[in-house]
């Protein structure tokens, strides 16, 4: 049996497969705080690199949570670049927009700046348009993205080092589609999942790591972020509030958080669900919102973020106490726009 992709690789732009044909020592970054999108799509780049018979370092700002330690190869990332390392190429993976790098991009601005550059990223809100910027809002996934790029360059997924590079990409497949649940899976989310399946890719043992598999002090962190639920405007809107405090009482990490706003975007009747976590001085919120009403994008944008048009994520500089009442009044305005059955 084998998986036909071949309808699908025109979507790689002739830029991208060039340049990253063409290099021999590839920078591959993903974003800041990564999860398992950014994280298999940079594996998958330093893979298709290698098999190109080049050399990569997987790069991010964070450590890697231990949440995503069953990804081969997640032990070869670095928080900094190799300092004697000759880049040629500097690939940047799931990042909605440069600064989501985080700080790895700005300690070191100047290599960033010097290397030629191809970005591939999967958010709508991302505006990068150099020559190799390959922006798909139609993907599900970066990971989907970049198993295109594996094909359209004759990476094949034989053998262990293929099962490796397609256990990397599928876990931000199911990441980033809840297995498969959100509406952003495709025909074509479908049929690359297919092919990284046939070539070994354990899709249920990633789906019970990521969504199925919890620690204890895990489920103690969301019982308190749920306890603190909230609701306006019958249910319309609906959101819940994360403290360091949480953390520290439940001896969790800021990964663990990880699904809790997927939760809350259960709730029957809202129109949009907000997290609000502490960040620093500031506050980061997690948008999501039902198909056919309310585009994350447009609240999160009023606050600088970005993301997809069911789920999107912003940062306000200003203290949760501050931030939420601005966040609330907007997306209570958002979420009165929509109609449905005819009722507004």
């Amino acid at each position: 049996m084998t998986i036909d992709l071949a309808p699908f690789l025109s979507a790689v732009p002739d830029d991208v497969v060039a340049r990253v044909r063409g290099a021999r020592r590839v920078l591959a970054v993903g974003h800041e705080n990564p999860d398992a999108d950014t994280l298999g799509a940079t594996l998958g780049v330093v893979a298709i690199t290698e098999a190109l018979g080049g050399t990569a370092d997987p790069v991010c700002t964070d450590p890697v949570p231990p949440l995503y330690g069953f990804l081969p190869g997640v032990e070869r990332f670095r928080t900094d670049p190799d300092p004697a390392a000759d880049y040629d190429l500097l690939v940047i993976s799931d990042c909605g927009s440069l600064d989501r790098v985080g700080a790895v991009g700005q300690l070191h601005a100047d290599l960033f700046a010097r290397l030629p550059r191809v970005i591939i990223d999967h958010h709508a809100s991302n505006g990068s348009a150099g020559e190799a910027d390959w922006i798909d809002p139609g993907a599900a996934a970066t990971c989907e993205m970049v198993a295109l790029l594996a094909r359209r360059l004759d990476v094949g997924w034989d053998g262990e080092r293929g099962r490796d590079l397609a256990t990397a990409l599928m876990a931000g497949i199911v990441m980033d589609t809840a297995t498969f649940a959100h509406p952003n899976a495709t025909p074509r989310t479908l049929a690359v999942s297919a092919a990284l399946v046939h070539a070994g890719a354990p899709l249920s043992d990633i789906s019970r790591r990521l969504y199925r598999s919890k620690p204890e002090a895990q489920l103690r962190l969301f019982g308190r972020v749920l306890d603190r639920l909230e609701s306006a405007d019958d249910g319309r809107v609906v959101w819940s509030t994360l403290l360091d405090a949480d953390l520290a009482a439940t001896g969790t990490a800021a990964a663990h958080s990880e699904g809790i706003i997927d939760l809350l975007a259960q709730a029957d009747d809202a129109e949009v669900s907000i997290l609000f976590k502490e960040a620093g001085a500031g506050t980061r919120i997690s948008v999501r919102t039902k198909p056919g009403g309310v585009d994350a994008t447009v609240l999160t944008g009023r606050f600088g973020g970005g993301g997809h048009a069911r789920a999107a994520g912003a940062t306000v500089e200003r203290p949760i106490g501050e931030a939420q009442p601005l966040v609330l009044a907007e997306a209570r305005r958002l979420a009165g726009e929509v109609a449905r059955g005819g009722v507004s």
